[in-house]
């Protein structure tokens, strides 16, 4: 006898989609990224201002800064913060945290990975050269490390502002900052899952004897 085969979940047709306002908003953010990314390709970071990723775009310069209050926001990925926090929320209740967090971190990585490669690419370099630009990503990554220490907290029964949740966080959200960078610096060879991942063995274990 056959067994009955469980029925996929159910397609999330029914939850209704953006709005025509909403989806207008999200082509014009569209527009300005693409054109930002484009003329930093084609003439550099600092030859594109906001009047030229505006003329690029075909809106005006007050437009662009509505949605990006800086050039340097541009160039941050979508944010995947509520995303990676409720990967971890629905990891199992006993599984070891540090685990659980190797599990979000990986699954970040694949969110990273659905866009355009070219673009994480561009945007890991500009972290290399352009120091207002590292300064805003590791300012956003640590938006995104106060939110994993609310999640934590909530997962170990600490303190999500106690010291020892808030030093964890902030290693990991250190670690990526540090495999991004050298993920560009070495021409983007390396496997950024990969380089993620031992930075994460570094954090836990420590530097192993006898290596260079």
């Amino acid at each position: 006898m056959t067994a009955a085969r469980t029925p996929p979940p159910a397609a999330p047709a029914a939850r209704p989609g953006p709005g025509l306002r909403e989806r207008k908003k999200i082509r014009t953010r569209t527009a300005i990224r693409a054109a930002t990314y484009r003329l930093i390709r084609e003439q550099g970071y600092d030859a594109t201002t906001i009047e030229r990723i505006a003329e690029r775009a075909e809106v005006s310069p007050s437009t662009v800064l509505r949605y990006f209050p800086a050039k340097e926001d541009i160039l941050l990925p979508d944010d995947y913060a509520p995303l990676l926090v409720a990967e971890l929320r629905a990891r199992p209740a006993g599984e070891p945290w540090r685990d659980s967090l190797r599990h979000v971190l990986r699954a970040g990585i694949a969110l990273g990975a659905l866009e355009d490669p070219e673009a994480a690419r561009l945007r890991t370099r500009l972290m290399v050269e352009v120091p207002a630009v590292r300064t805003r990503m590791t300012e956003s990554r640590a938006d995104t490390g106060r939110l994993l220490c609310r999640t934590i907290g909530e997962r170990t029964g600490r303190t999500p502002d106690g010291f020892e949740v808030r030093v964890l966080v902030m290693s990991l959200m250190s670690g990526l900052t540090e495999a991004s960078l050298y993920w560009a610096e070495h021409g983007h060879e390396d496997d950024l899952g990969v380089l993620v991942d031992r930075a994460l063995d570094i954090l836990e274990q420590g530097l192993a004897p006898g290596k260079p």
